[in-house]
């Protein structure tokens, strides 16, 4: 599949963690100035190294369960606009905290080449209550609005969450491929900045064909023994001003991080 395809040919993803957007509770009333921070930091992905982006609406926090709104669809369409006007590697697309319908349509209005989606498959208890995988939905949907060529990357027991029912994490892994169609799928630690578990990559890896990504606490010390077990890491804490995940990216920290992954590769 072309969608599997494109994940393979990437390996390192930075995030772009936007600021609180307008209708967020920590919106700081300038707009521009959110365009300004993502566009930095973009700038400064690419240059280090990168192979992709992944643009978040991390700042929204209490985030929507599976609706995140129009206005949020809006101002993340015309950010990732004016970011795929400055950079020339793939974007991607997460609108937290799962609304896939709407990673969707901003990539499919972009040009942005794949989303993230926390819950594809299954069912987690999270802080925004239980939240329910709709891979036939997204699916459909992808179908609908001619955006077939927009790769899923899709989480597997996600980060702030606990699966509402026991299951192996590679019977999770392969229903996520075999039966959610993914087109790849992330092991993450317990939350945000938190290393995962290796132990699980490796499950992961061994349980399906599909490229496998870490999702968060890849450092630069762990960087060699992530990358023998994975195909590749987003990363967006340990790149940060002061490695506080709100911060600026840090063009120091980015490019050795890049330059250290590459050289791992």
């Amino acid at each position: 599949m072309a969608q599997r395809q494109f994940l393979t040919s990437i390996r390192l993803i930075g995030m772009a963690h936007l600021l609180p957007l307008p209708g967020a509770p920590g919106y700081g009333g300038s707009r521009q100035f959110i365009y300004d921070r993502a566009l930095a930091d973009a700038r400064i992905l690419q240059q280090a190294g990168f192979d992709a982006i992944l643009v978040e609406n991390f700042g929204d926090a209490p985030y929507a369960k599976t609706e995140a709104g129009k206005h949020v669809i809006a101002e993340m369409s015309a950010v990732i606009t004016a970011l795929q006007n400055e950079i020339n590697i793939p974007v991607g697309v997460q609108v937290l905290r799962n609304d896939a319908e709407a990673a969707l349509a901003v990539a499919a209005a972009t040009g942005a080449r794949f989303i993230r989606i926390n819950v594809h498959s299954g069912a987690m208890v999270t802080d925004q209550g239980v939240i329910e995988g709709r891979a036939s939905d997204t699916l459909r949907y992808r179908q609908m609005i001619d955006a077939r060529g927009i790769s899923i990357l899709a989480d597997v027991f996600v980060k702030h969450g606990t699966p509402l029912a026991p299951s192996s994490l590679s019977n999770a892994v392969r229903d996520t491929v075999e039966r959610s169609l993914a087109d790849g799928v992330i092991i993450s630690g317990s939350g945000t900045g938190e290393a995962a578990d290796l132990e699980d990559v490796q499950i992961a890896a061994a349980s399906t064909a599909t490229p496998v990504f870490v999702g968060s606490g890849v450092r630069p010390e762990t960087l060699a023994e992530t990358l023998s077990l994975a195909h590749g890491i987003i990363v967006g804490t340990a790149i940060k001003v002061g490695r506080i995940t709100v911060a600026p990216v840090d063009p120091v920290a980015a490019t050795e991080f890049a330059d250290r992954a590459h050289q791992l590769l």
